[in-house]
């Protein structure tokens, strides 16, 4: 059977239009260069702060809170391909001026990458 058509051939036409908010936007990759952030506009306009680039990070140890240089991305829990590249999410183990610590922030929904220090 033919996607989208009826069993006599006819067309399935859509009762509307898909809206702004419903439509598919591009996926937005951080990586590690030298930081570079975008503002966004959002629903009600407000301004979203996305994070494009990043070569630094807000580290959390157990003195403190301290901003640390991002030397490479180790691992990732969803697919070892993006540690390859570099890519920059949640839960992702990067290898730091410090050492080794794991990203506890989405960067893509915001505007910093924040990451806590492995023992």
């Amino acid at each position: 059977m033919n996607k989208g058509r009826k069993i006599s051939s006819g067309k399935y036409h859509a009762n509307r239009k898909t809206k702004k908010y419903e439509k598919k936007i591009q996926e937005r990759v951080v990586t590690i260069k030298e930081t570079k952030r975008k503002q966004i506009r959002t629903m009600g306009g407000n301004m979203k702060t996305v994070l494009l680039n990043a070569d630094n990070c807000n580290l959390k140890t157990s003195k403190g809170i301290k901003k640390v240089k991002i030397k490479n991305v180790l691992e990732t829990p969803q697919n070892p391909f993006l540690a390859r590249q570099n890519r920059l999410m949640k839960g992702a183990i990067i290898e730091t001026s410090e050492g080794k610590a794991r990203i506890t922030n989405r960067p893509t929904q915001e505007g910093c990458v924040n990451a806590v220090l492995i023992e």
